[in-house]
């Protein structure tokens, strides 16, 4: 199957929770922190270095899907001359954590939080992911405070990062945003927002960088009833998005202007990939004009259309590879992002993602002029294999829960009939593939006695749907 995009609700289930507890165990994945991490993230909650700088005065918001409380960032956009000024702060988790203590040593181990519904595996103890390192509202926090002033048309003209005190005075969810700016309740930064996220996706896409909008699923419960349904993003978090790319791309300027850091890469795809997918696009007939970039084609792809769809899991073929790399008094010669046409590294995420309190510490150390840390130059060569297993044991997991949420919701249906579309034929066995189902929203394996339709609406019967391998399976009718 392919790699899926999940946004989860709060489901609560005897059962349920009993075979995610089973999926962990056959995934051997980590459960509770030990007694000495959760007794040194209590210490370190309580004990943490502070920075001398206190920008509380900057009038911060949060924005993250409803119930998140690891709140990485904090945002604030106003006007600088006929530019804009961004400042992002980032939880500062070296401010509590130190290289080789117990909380350290296990993020290492665990290298990113994992999300399986509300059955959250986090890097950090919640003493600190969810309480003091968090950008909590109304709290005063350390943070890596990152200041980068736009021009006119959304390009940066200079960037700095530095420790500082701040403070936000709300959390605020995607839902709730989109449907003030919708109503026309629209606060000042919150167009500003919306003028910067869109100057940048239009960067973006001069650049030649891709943009797949796959259909995002989502799990959750209405009146005692599993659900899952599928989702577009808002607006919203589309511009909010760019604020993250835009400082994960000042920081790997930093890091490459210094010869150390990291970044996240991804190799351009071969032009054989290209060519493919415009016999695939011929064959869901879906128009490719001869001068149309792919980069513009994938753009303009949309989740709504069944054919698109498939268009845009055939598009995956164009990104895939995405790794991380290492430099240290040498640059590599492959170091751009080829989905966002830009070197690119990650640093806005450090309570949920192992590498980015690294890049935050370089580019701390880079724009006080001060040499990078040697905790964290140790450091570096380790950090692109933790992280691909990290990377690896997310999306198992991930996809583990959905298929058992899947077989949940469908147990009782075998032999029944949906409506769906083709949206992936399995290139050696055509009569093999996978089907989306609208309602519910279902992302399955499929076969027939025929080659599969590629991107058309079809009648499927439901022939397995089994929580205890996490498998569903449906014949075309």
């Amino acid at each position: 199957m392919p790699a899926r995009r999940l946004r989860i609700t709060s489901p609560h289930d005897r059962d349920f929770e009993r075979d995610i507890e089973r999926i962990k165990h056959e995934q051997d994945l980590p459960l509770a922190f030990p007694d000495d991490v959760e007794q040194a993230a209590a210490e370190a909650a309580r004990h943490p270095r502070l920075p001398g700088l206190d920008r509380t005065d900057i009038p911060f918001v949060t924005i993250d899907p409803p119930g998140a409380m690891d709140l990485d960032q904090a945002l604030h956009i106003e006007r600088h001359g006929d530019g804009y000024r961004v400042h992002y702060a980032i939880a500062d988790v070296a401010a509590f954590v130190t290289a080789g203590d117990p909380v350290d040593l296990e993020a290492q181990r665990r290298g990113e939080t994992l999300y399986g519904a509300d059955r959250k595996i986090p890097l950090h103890p919640k003493s600190l992911s969810e309480d003091a390192a968090s950008l909590l509202p109304d709290q005063v926090r350390p943070a890596l405070l990152w200041t980068i002033d736009l021009d006119a048309d959304g390009e940066d003209t200079d960037i700095d990062v530095r420790r500082a005190l701040v403070r936000s005075r709300a959390k605020l969810d995607y839902d709730g945003v989109q449907a003030d700016i919708d109503a026309g309740r629209i606060a000042p930064m919150w167009q500003l927002l919306r003028e910067v996220g869109e100057r940048r996706i239009r960067r973006q896409h001069q650049r030649g960088a891709i943009s797949l909008d796959m259909p995002e699923q989502e799990i959750g419960i209405k009146d005692g009833h599993w659900m899952l349904t599928y989702r577009g993003r808002h607006p919203v978090e589309e511009w909010n998005e760019q604020i993250s790319l835009l400082t994960g791309m000042a920081a790997a300027q930093l890091m490459v202007k210094a010869q150390t850091g990291l970044l996240r890469t991804l190799p351009k795809a071969e032009p054989v990939v290209a060519t493919r997918l415009r016999h695939t696009a011929h064959a869901l007939d879906i128009d490719w004009p001869a001068n149309l970039s792919t980069s513009d084609f994938i753009n303009a792809l949309r989740a709504d259309v069944p054919a698109h769809v498939a268009m845009m899991l055939a598009c995956t073929a164009m990104l895939r590879g995405a790794d991380y790399i290492t430099f240290h008094g040498e640059l590599p010669p492959a170091r751009q992002h080829a989905g966002l046409a830009a070197e690119y590294t990650h640093t806005t995420a450090p309570l949920r993602r192992l590498v980015d309190r690294y890049c935050g510490e370089i580019c701390v150390a880079l724009c006080a002029g001060k040499a990078v840390p040697a905790w964290v130059l140790d450091a570096l060569p380790s950090l692109p294999e933790r992280m691909r297993e990290a990377s690896h044991r997310a999306s198992r997991y991930e996809h583990a829960v959905v298929d058992l949420v899947e077989a949940v919701l469908l147990q009782h249906r075998v032999g029944e009939v949906f409506t769906g579309s083709i949206i992936e034929v399995d290139r050696h066995h055509p009569e093999r593939g996978d089907a989306m189902v609208r309602d519910p929203a279902i992302e399955a394996r499929v076969s027939g006695d025929q080659p599969l339709p590629l991107g058309e609406r079809i009648q499927l019967k439901l022939l397995e749907a089994n929580p205890e391998q996490h498998q569903v399976r449906f014949r075309l009718v």
